[in-house]
Protein backbone atom coordinates (compact mmCIF):
# COMPACT_ATOMS: atom_id res chain seq x y z
CA UNK A 1 0.00 0.00 0.00
CA UNK A 2 1.26 3.72 -0.91
CA UNK A 3 0.08 7.17 0.32
CA UNK A 4 -0.16 9.28 -1.90
CA UNK A 5 3.36 11.01 -1.62
CA UNK A 6 4.76 7.62 -2.52
CA UNK A 7 2.58 7.11 -5.54
CA UNK A 8 3.30 10.89 -6.28
CA UNK A 9 7.21 10.05 -6.21
CA UNK A 10 7.42 6.95 -7.63
CA UNK A 11 5.64 8.11 -10.49
CA UNK A 12 8.52 10.43 -11.24
CA UNK A 13 10.84 8.08 -10.45
CA UNK A 14 9.86 5.55 -12.72
CA UNK A 15 10.35 7.91 -15.52
CA UNK A 16 13.51 9.52 -13.97
CA UNK A 17 12.10 12.72 -14.31
CA UNK A 18 12.10 15.14 -11.26
CA UNK A 19 9.46 16.74 -9.71
CA UNK A 20 7.46 19.49 -11.44
CA UNK A 21 5.31 21.81 -10.86
CA UNK A 22 2.13 19.63 -11.11
CA UNK A 23 3.87 17.31 -8.57
CA UNK A 24 4.58 19.40 -6.13
CA UNK A 25 0.94 20.68 -6.57
CA UNK A 26 -0.56 17.72 -5.97
CA UNK A 27 1.84 16.98 -2.92
CA UNK A 28 0.54 20.49 -1.52
CA UNK A 29 -2.96 19.47 -2.21
CA UNK A 30 -1.95 16.47 -0.02
CA UNK A 31 -1.00 18.39 2.69
CA UNK A 32 -3.41 20.98 2.47
CA UNK A 33 -6.23 18.80 2.83
CA UNK A 34 -4.49 16.66 5.86
CA UNK A 35 -6.09 17.90 8.49
CA UNK A 36 -9.71 17.32 7.41
CA UNK A 37 -8.97 13.75 6.30
CA UNK A 38 -7.98 13.57 9.45
CA UNK A 39 -11.12 14.71 11.03
CA UNK A 40 -13.17 12.70 9.39
CA UNK A 41 -11.25 9.23 9.96
CA UNK A 42 -11.43 10.02 13.60
CA UNK A 43 -15.00 10.68 13.13
CA UNK A 44 -15.52 7.17 11.07
CA UNK A 45 -13.25 5.61 14.09
CA UNK A 46 -15.27 6.74 17.11
CA UNK A 47 -18.91 6.33 15.51
CA UNK A 48 -17.85 2.95 13.55
CA UNK A 49 -20.90 0.89 14.74
CA UNK A 50 -22.98 3.89 14.48
CA UNK A 51 -22.59 4.50 10.81
CA UNK A 52 -22.74 1.06 9.90
CA UNK A 53 -26.15 0.35 11.99
CA UNK A 54 -27.18 3.65 10.32
CA UNK A 55 -26.33 2.12 6.87
CA UNK A 56 -27.86 -1.22 7.17
CA UNK A 57 -31.08 0.31 8.23
CA UNK A 58 -31.20 2.72 5.53
CA UNK A 59 -30.72 -0.15 3.36
CA UNK A 60 -33.36 -2.80 4.82
CA UNK A 61 -35.92 0.59 4.66
CA UNK A 62 -35.31 1.07 0.57
CA UNK A 63 -34.79 -2.94 0.24
CA UNK A 64 -37.19 -4.57 2.60
CA UNK A 65 -37.18 -7.50 1.07
CA UNK A 66 -33.42 -8.53 1.52
CA UNK A 67 -34.34 -9.25 4.79
CA UNK A 68 -37.39 -11.54 3.92
CA UNK A 69 -37.11 -15.36 3.04
CA UNK A 70 -35.30 -15.61 -0.09
CA UNK A 71 -33.11 -12.06 0.16
CA UNK A 72 -29.31 -12.41 0.65
CA UNK A 73 -29.77 -10.85 4.28
CA UNK A 74 -32.40 -13.35 5.73
CA UNK A 75 -31.22 -15.47 8.59
CA UNK A 76 -29.24 -13.95 11.30
CA UNK A 77 -25.73 -15.12 10.33
CA UNK A 78 -26.12 -13.73 6.84
CA UNK A 79 -27.66 -10.57 8.16
CA UNK A 80 -24.54 -10.73 10.35
CA UNK A 81 -21.39 -11.09 7.57
CA UNK A 82 -23.73 -8.57 5.35
CA UNK A 83 -22.32 -6.01 8.41
CA UNK A 84 -19.50 -7.04 8.81
CA UNK A 85 -19.00 -6.47 4.95
CA UNK A 86 -20.48 -2.55 5.27
CA UNK A 87 -17.63 -2.53 8.17
CA UNK A 88 -15.08 -3.52 6.21
CA UNK A 89 -16.18 -1.01 3.39
CA UNK A 90 -15.93 1.73 6.20
CA UNK A 91 -12.84 0.80 7.35
CA UNK A 92 -10.77 0.02 4.49
CA UNK A 93 -12.49 3.17 3.37
CA UNK A 94 -10.99 5.16 6.60
CA UNK A 95 -7.63 3.87 5.37
CA UNK A 96 -8.05 5.35 1.67
CA UNK A 97 -8.39 8.82 2.98
CA UNK A 98 -5.84 8.54 5.45
CA UNK A 99 -3.01 7.27 2.67
CA UNK A 100 -4.86 9.81 0.34
CA UNK A 101 -4.64 6.98 -2.11
CA UNK A 102 -7.09 4.40 -3.56
CA UNK A 103 -5.10 1.18 -3.71
CA UNK A 104 -5.38 0.19 -0.65
CA UNK A 105 -8.89 -0.38 -1.95
CA UNK A 106 -7.98 -2.53 -4.65
CA UNK A 107 -5.47 -4.54 -2.70
CA UNK A 108 -6.98 -5.76 0.43
CA UNK A 109 -10.83 -5.13 -0.11
CA UNK A 110 -12.16 -5.36 -4.05
CA UNK A 111 -10.01 -7.78 -5.20
CA UNK A 112 -10.91 -10.96 -3.32
CA UNK A 113 -14.70 -9.66 -2.52
CA UNK A 114 -15.39 -9.59 -6.19
CA UNK A 115 -13.95 -13.30 -6.54
CA UNK A 116 -16.17 -14.01 -3.65
CA UNK A 117 -19.39 -12.48 -4.65
CA UNK A 118 -19.03 -13.71 -7.73
CA UNK A 119 -18.77 -17.35 -6.63
CA UNK A 120 -21.56 -17.17 -4.27
CA UNK A 121 -23.44 -15.17 -6.58
CA UNK A 122 -24.18 -12.44 -4.15
CA UNK A 123 -26.09 -9.33 -6.03
CA UNK A 124 -24.25 -5.95 -6.08
CA UNK A 125 -27.02 -3.79 -6.17
CA UNK A 126 -27.49 -3.60 -2.73
CA UNK A 127 -23.95 -3.40 -1.95
CA UNK A 128 -23.07 -0.27 -4.30
CA UNK A 129 -26.18 1.19 -2.53
CA UNK A 130 -24.98 0.57 1.17
CA UNK A 131 -21.76 2.17 -0.38
CA UNK A 132 -23.45 5.25 -1.43
CA UNK A 133 -25.17 5.33 1.57
CA UNK A 134 -21.87 4.96 3.92
CA UNK A 135 -20.79 8.29 1.62
CA UNK A 136 -23.61 9.87 2.30
CA UNK A 137 -23.44 9.69 5.99
CA UNK A 138 -19.80 10.40 6.27
CA UNK A 139 -20.51 13.90 3.70
CA UNK A 140 -23.01 14.88 6.38
CA UNK A 141 -20.44 14.23 9.30
CA UNK A 142 -18.29 16.06 7.74
CA UNK A 143 -20.69 18.84 7.25
CA UNK A 144 -21.84 18.75 10.98
CA UNK A 145 -18.21 19.20 12.41
CA UNK A 146 -17.80 22.01 10.15
CA UNK A 147 -14.96 20.27 7.99
CA UNK A 148 -14.23 22.28 5.12
CA UNK A 149 -16.97 21.37 2.68
CA UNK A 150 -14.73 21.90 -0.43
CA UNK A 151 -13.00 19.10 0.68
CA UNK A 152 -16.09 16.29 0.32
CA UNK A 153 -15.05 15.69 -2.76
CA UNK A 154 -12.12 13.81 -1.07
CA UNK A 155 -14.03 11.96 1.26
CA UNK A 156 -16.30 10.93 -1.12
CA UNK A 157 -13.04 9.45 -3.77
CA UNK A 158 -12.79 6.07 -1.52
CA UNK A 159 -16.60 5.88 -1.94
CA UNK A 160 -16.94 6.39 -5.11
CA UNK A 161 -14.10 3.99 -6.09
CA UNK A 162 -15.58 0.90 -4.48
CA UNK A 163 -19.21 1.70 -5.92
CA UNK A 164 -17.42 1.96 -9.40
CA UNK A 165 -14.96 -1.16 -9.15
CA UNK A 166 -17.86 -2.95 -8.34
CA UNK A 167 -20.40 -2.00 -10.95
CA UNK A 168 -17.63 -2.80 -13.19
CA UNK A 169 -18.19 -6.08 -12.31
CA UNK A 170 -20.48 -8.41 -15.10
CA UNK A 171 -22.17 -11.01 -12.87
Amino acid sequence: MQDAISNILNRYDTTGKYLDRIGILEIEEYFHTATDRIKITEIITSNSSRIVKEAASRLYFEQPELLRPGGNSYTTRRYATCLRDIDYYLRYASYSLIAGNNDILSERLLDGLKETYGSLSVPLGPIIRTVEILKDIIVNEAENQNIDVNNQKIFSLPFDYISSSLSEQNI
